[in-house]
């Protein structure tokens, strides 16, 4: 294994989707996590869902191109009650999966529920508690903004955790 794990975590979407990229180092059997970068991806409003598509490609392809992830890893999509946007948000999803297979082979992909007990140690975490330890974990004097980007932090740091059993 390598002495250093870069993970990409995507929190999906397609009118805004985060991602937060961290590196594992490993020294003296533990492992160091450190955050090399975070943000959101917006699609303008405006445009048709081809070209937002379109748009979110062309922005994974950048990320993945500078961080050069190991790992990326998604949010799977839980059942939302509103059809349209589940639909919508399963083709941003699909993006994301294509980028990954073109640049490793392989995606990584949690529960919303997985994601909450590997960052926070609950299961049924708010929003905010799980903000709040991505903050703790990173070691930022806040939490990151916007909140996509922090769940898509919390992504990252949960396959860390579920992976390579660091938190």
């Amino acid at each position: 294994m390598k002495s250093e794990k870069v993970i990409l975590g995507i929190d999906p979407g397609y009118a805004r989707m985060g991602w937060g990229v961290i590196k594992l180092v490993f020294s003296n059997n533990q492992y160091k996590m450190e955050c090399l970068g975070f943000g959101c991806i917006e699609t303008p409003k405006e445009e048709e869902m081809g070209t937002r598509l379109a748009f979110l490609n062309d922005a994974l392809k950048q990320i993945i191109g500078h961080y050069k992830p190991d790992d990326i890893v998604i949010e799977e999509l839980f059942f939302a009650k509103n059809v349209k946007t589940a639909l919508n948000v399963a083709h941003a999803r699909g993006i994301v999966l294509m980028r990954a297979a073109n640049h490793s082979g392989k995606i990584f992909q949690y529960r919303p529920n997985q994601i909450k007990l590997a960052t926070t140690g609950e299961q049924k975490a708010d929003k905010k508690l799980m903000q709040t330890c991505v903050a703790k974990i990173l070691g930022f004097p806040n939490v990151p903004k916007p909140d996509d980007a922090a769940d898509a932090l919390a992504v990252a740091i949960a396959h860390a955790s579920l992976t390579y059993g660091h938190r």
